[in-house]
């Protein structure tokens, strides 16, 4: 148990005593400033002075007198109602055996027996991946690694939307081309997809299937959308997979709209619909939708709400405890309606959650860019991550709350030096390994007795919260918590390296404790690192 959770569980007990039951949540715990004023502090006596009607400083002294905990040296009241909290060293030493005892597992939680899905992405199979897309990605990613750090069951999912005006678009582009191929005009419409990749892909199909394709049929049709289908799914794949993403199942809507499916499910929502003008609508304005959906048009075509509803009960069927939709911002209408139809079926509200993700806007030289120079259209995820690499963007677009705007700026993630927090991060990671390579001759004390100073006790303290964050940052789906941790715990390597001498061959015995701390931090560097999908170079 780390030293947060224990001084929390000491001051929840201590103020049940006084007739407030509160969650761990409930109670926040700080780092003191000055050494001091202890290690940590809490201002729970001045936070709830006003539900117990008491004056602040006898809730503390109080909370001082009932906080037990064996890793707690003494307790001390200060101010107007802070608590401060003096650990024993042992208990804050205790973490350097720790991490390198369980290295990679350091920060894992326990398992929770509790199934998430996350679909994440889901971009139409109809052209190239845009920069929505990458931030969608990147976060989608890095929250299942953190549900599967915290001890949950997670599932990587992506549905694939092979039906609807766009894939027909798409086949008639391919047929298009195909035919031009042959010598015929180029007979694109408006709506059609006239990038020239299409042109490459027509002359992929002449060469395999000749002229097989050229009569119009229902066989032709098909062909040519599923062959389009399968050539954007797999540049989709490749895309995502040079950015370290991949995926445990691809769903498909097509799949969805075989059989009998559908009208299946319509009929099982008989008691919630009704048919106006011709056309049937879900009653979801009876649950938490502002107005009732339509769910088949006038003309009998399903509206894209229906498979999508079919889509989710099949996820929930599949035994998952919580769905998580990562969606664009533009899909704010969405959140309440798929929420009522799930809970039509008896599902609770709470079934389901949505992540949703602002927009990307990338500057350089303080110009906002929002065309490629190579293909004069928009950049594509493509394009950037080419130009940038994977670790700066997979960083970049996860430091900031994912409902928060992003202003990507090139210049800066380009850059190698300080003010880059990706370079920042990963030197720190580089220096400690430098550091136990120049000193592989000298054994490592995981018991580390020897440190002290004040440089020392912080990392400790920060390492010791690693845990922690992990599970707030998990049950938050916060990226961006530990992009902080790690810009903090780099700074705290940094500055450590500043004011001690680490390598000391007239005092091996501290050489000895630092080199573990070294060791620890650089574990603990490229966990978190390892959480945001990025990198822990061993040199720069």
């Amino acid at each position: 148990m780390d030293n947060e959770t224990e001084l929390k569980n000491a001051i929840l007990s201590a103020v049940k005593d006084l007739g407030l039951t509160l969650q761990p949540s409930d109670i926040v715990i700080e780092h003191s400033k000055d050494p001091v004023h202890g290690d940590y502090s809490t201002n729970v006596a001045l936070k709830y002075a006003k539900t117990l009607k008491k004056n602040p400083r006898d809730i503390a002294q109080a909370i001082a007198n009932g906080a037990h905990s064996p890793v707690i040296e003494k307790i001390e009241v200060a101010g107007p109602g802070f608590v401060n909290f003096f650990l024993k060293k042992d208990s804050l030493t205790e973490v350097v055996a720790k991490v390198l005892a369980q290295g990679k597992a350091y920060g894992q939680g326990a398992k929770k027996n509790f199934k998430i899905d996350v679909e994440f992405v889901s971009a139409n199979p109809t052209g190239d991946l845009h920069l929505g897309h990458t931030r969608c990605a990147a976060i989608g990613d890095c929250i299942c690694n953190l549900y599967t750090a915290a001890g949950y069951d997670v599932t990587r999912e992506y549905y694939v939307n092979d039906c609807g005006n766009q894939i027909e678009h798409l086949g008639h582009s391919i047929r298009a081309r195909y035919h031009e191929q042959f010598g015929e005009p180029l007979a694109l419409g408006e709506d059609d997809y006239h990038g020239v990749d299409l042109i490459d892909l027509a002359k992929e199909i002449k060469d395999q299937y000749g002229d097989k394709y050229l009569v119009d049929s229902t066989q032709s049709h098909d062909f040519f959308i599923r062959f389009g289908i399968d050539h954007e799914l797999a540049k989709i794949k490749k895309d995502m997979s040079d950015f370290g993403v991949h995926w445990d199942i691809f769903s498909y809507e097509s799949d969805i709209r075989k059989g009998s499916t559908i009208p299946d499910t319509i009929k099982s929502l008989s008691p919630y619909t009704y048919v106006q003008d011709g056309a049937t609508f879900l009653k979801t304005s009876a649950f938490l939708d502002d107005k009732d959906r339509p769910i088949v048009k006038s003309n009998g075509q399903y509206t894209y709400f229906m498979p999508d509803i079919c889509y989710h009960y099949d996820k929930m069927a599949r035994g998952f405890n919580l769905l998580i939709d990562v969606l664009g911002s533009d899909h704010h209408g969405y959140l309440n309606r798929m929420k009522s139809a799930l809970m039509m079926k008896g599902y609770p509200e709470s079934c389901i959650d949505f992540e949703l993700v602002q927009v990307v806007r990338v500057f350089k030289d303080g110009q906002e860019v929002k065309m490629s120079k190579r293909t004069g259209k928009s950049i594509t995820h493509r394009e950037l991550v080419a130009d940038v690499g994977k670790d700066a963007v997979r960083y970049f677009f996860v430091e900031r709350s994912a409902s928060g705007h992003l202003d990507f700026n090139f210049n800066l993630a380009m850059e190698q030096s300080n003010s880059n927090p990706v370079y920042y991060a990963q030197y720190a990671h580089a220096r400690c390994h430098s550091l136990l390579e120049l000193s592989s001759d000298i054994a490592i004390d995981p018991k580390a007795p020897l440190l002290k100073e004040e440089s020392e006790m912080s990392i400790l303290k920060h390492l010791n919260d690693f845990p922690s964050m992990i599970e707030a940052a998990a049950k938050e789906r916060a990226p961006y918590k530990v992009a902080g941790y790690i810009q903090k715990l780099a700074t705290l390597i940094h500055e450590f390296y500043a004011a001690c001498r680490v390598i000391d061959r007239d005092n091996l015995p501290l050489t000895s404790s630092r080199l573990a701390l070294v060791k620890s931090c650089m574990i603990v560097l490229e966990n978190a690192l390892g959480l945001l999908g990025v990198s822990a170079p061993d040199k720069m």
